[in-house]
């Protein structure tokens, strides 16, 4: 489990440097697929968004003014600076990531978009640094299914939920099993899919974690979208790279410091989906939990 949790790490860190953002168009496109608007995206930095998302949970968690809502696996804050806007001064948005350089480029778009009941917490989503029964609210985007160890963390869930508190998650699950190809790569588990678990699997972890009313509802987003940010640097979008799946920097394309994302990794991700229909086997999906 620890090997795949640095494996994530070292992936995403390098997303974390490479420059993605809403002025790739790629990116943008990859993000109003899964249901954000063009008002969500503008009315926050750029950087916040870097392609990554399966789905908008803020959109759906019916978030209201004064509450508290966490983010698992914030990324660059996507989802903790829009949630910041709905909750108003009198609640808090936090957003948790084990990434340092994750957590590092959210909180320096909290600052650009002046949103100042934000707040974030170098951590792993299984071992949150929040007080019991605190949280109204648990939102996150496509990071679940990147846990090794998916129990641990619907078990936190429900220990910082406070009683009737609520869970609106985006997350990839499976349909049907994958092929042995794609279920053992790595690419594909750092892509999202060869973690992901089945439905039923996803409804019957939640409800062992004691929620309940729980729902795992298929959005019918297509998976291939994420092509749409295929062939884009991170650096400069003139700058082109084949064969990725994400936006590869070239070092020095716009004046240096940007960190390329590994090309051997999106380069064999972009290969396997190439040659699957993701849409198969896997879903983009909407899972909803109560705690009573």
């Amino acid at each position: 489990m620890e090997s795949i949790k640095q494996e994530v790490k070292t992936k995403y860190a390098s997303v974390a440097t490479s420059g993605l953002s809403t002025r790739h168009e790629g990116v943008q496109a990859v993000a109003q697929a899964f249901g954000y608007t063009e008002e969500e995206l503008a009315s926050i930095p750029a950087e916040a968004n870097m392609g990554l998302s399966c789905g908008n949970p803020v959109a759906t968690a019916n978030l209201r003014e004064g509450e508290v809502v966490v983010d698992l696996g914030c990324g660059g804050g996507l989802d903790v600076l829009l949630s910041g806007q709905k909750v108003g001064a009198a609640g808090k948005a936090i957003g948790i990531d084990m990434t340092p350089e994750m957590i590092a480029l959210a909180e320096e778009n909290a600052k650009r978009g002046n949103v100042e009941n934000a707040e974030f917490h170098l951590a792993s989503i299984d071992d949150m640094p929040l007080q019991t029964e605190s949280v109204d609210v648990v939102i996150s985007n496509c990071v679940i299914n990147l846990a090794p160890d998916k129990q641990s963390v619907f078990d936190e869930i429900a220990r910082v939920l406070k009683p009737g508190g609520r869970l609106a998650v985006s997350d990839i699950a499976l349909k049907k099993p994958l092929p042995e190809e794609l279920s053992q790569d790595v690419g594909a588990y750092v892509g999202c899919i060869a973690g992901a678990i089945p439905i039923a699997e996803y409804e019957q972890g939640l409800t062992q974690a004691g929620f309940s009313s729980v729902q795992v509802v298929d959005s019918g987003s297509d998976l291939n979208a994420y092509a749409k940010v295929e062939n884009q640097s991170g650096c400069c979008s003139p700058a082109m790279q084949t064969d990725s799946i994400l936006p590869i920097s070239q070092e020095g394309c716009c004046g240096g410091g940007a960190e390329p994302v590994e090309e051997d990794l999106h380069a064999r991700l972009a290969d396997l989906l190439k040659r699957y229909d993701v849409n198969e086997y896997a879903a983009s999906v909407k899972i909803f939990a109560l705690k009573p």
